[in-house]
């Protein structure tokens, strides 16, 4: 489904989009932060197809220039993602280095080949390292001719300062449970059950709720509860192999610790307030398993977690990390 009417719960940034398109007003340079899957990618590419369609359905001019047809020329070129003006700039490796940023300025000191409007999609912008920051900036001190970039991030304190506030920021919310439950159902066929469990899991992203699904996640966070339930009654070679299976899982390990994180966290808010907790398939277990622990040990849990994920972030041995934090788990 082309254009702004695919995207899930995200009235307002598609609102101030398409009155900058009725209007005229497009600013050269747009930030669209928010978590992981909400729509941000999806909507730069349908705000890409909006800029240049066509609108040539049966020979008819498009009636409402806020709309992309989906049907022109420009619109499935920009879908298939071969449309040669529109330019996506994604990390290579962990980092967006400053040769993609200096290639990227070589590139748009040309005319565009055919668009109305060039539109440039700077994925993970948060991965820019300060060099290529500063290349950007540069670009965007002197917007080139017809062109528009758009920066998508997670958050603005990601970027440098002087970056976005040359950006017209728009800030996409984790999409509500209500919506994103009914995805899953209508569209991708999960039974209600599952769906519910997933979307409370997924933190309000659909390509993270979709990740879980493919991957049986269900069964993997009760495996995972599991092992950190008997983390305690472990040998050290048990919490070894431990450490070791969940390195084997590079794809999954962000969410597998994000799931780790939240069993940790429901075993504190059950002791307080049982109706927030994120699994509440496992209400009964989390009020068993709440009496076991001091909150002081749970946030220490927790803690150790963050800190193995920001060793993982920052480029340290992952399997070395893992067994450290299971051990350090374990010891808690």
């Amino acid at each position: 489904m082309p254009g702004f009417e695919s995207i899930i719960d995200q009235e307002r940034p598609v609102r101030i989009l398409t009155t900058f398109l009725q209007n005229g007003t497009i600013p050269h340079a747009l930030l669209f932060t928010g978590v992981e899957g909400v729509g941000r990618e999806s909507t730069a590419t349908a705000f890409a197809m909006a800029c240049n369609c066509a609108g040539e359905i049966s020979n008819t001019t498009r009636q409402e220039p806020n709309i992309p047809c989906g049907l022109c020329k420009p619109c499935l070129k920009i879908e298939a993602g071969n449309h040669p003006d529109i330019i996506r700039v994604k990390p290579s490796g962990p980092f967006i280095k400053i040769d993609q940023i200096r290639s990227l300025c070589q590139t748009l000191a040309l005319k565009p080949y055919e668009a109305k409007r060039r539109v440039v999609i700077i994925s993970d912008a948060q991965a820019m390292n300060p060099a290529a920051g500063n290349a950007l900036l540069k670009m965007l001190e002197e917007p080139p001719v017809r062109t528009i970039l758009i920066l998508v991030a997670t958050h603005t304190s990601d970027l440098l300062p002087t970056v976005v506030s040359r950006c017209q920021q728009l800030r996409f919310k984790p999409i509500s449970s209500k919506y994103l439950e009914a995805e899953l159902v209508k569209k991708y066929g999960l039974d209600a059950k599952n769906a519910r469990i997933i979307t409370t899991m997924a933190g309000g992203s659909l390509s993270r709720a979709l990740r879980m699904h493919r991957t049986h996640w269900i069964s993997r966070r009760n495996w995972l509860i599991q092992e950190m339930d008997t983390l305690a009654n472990g040998s050290v070679n048990r919490l070894l192999a431990f450490g070791g299976q969940l390195s084997k899982n590079k794809d999954i390990l962000p969410d597998s610790l994000e799931v780790m994180k939240s069993w940790l966290r429901d075993l504190v808010v059950g002791q307080f307030n049982p109706e927030r907790v994120v699994n509440q398939d496992l209400a009964q277990k989390i009020q068993q398993a709440s009496q076991k622990m001091s909150i002081a040990v749970l946030l220490d849990k927790i803690d150790t977690i963050q800190a193995t994920q920001n060793a993982i972030h920052a480029g340290t041995n992952l399997r070395l990390a893992l067994e450290a934090m299971v051990l350090r788990l374990a010891k808690a």
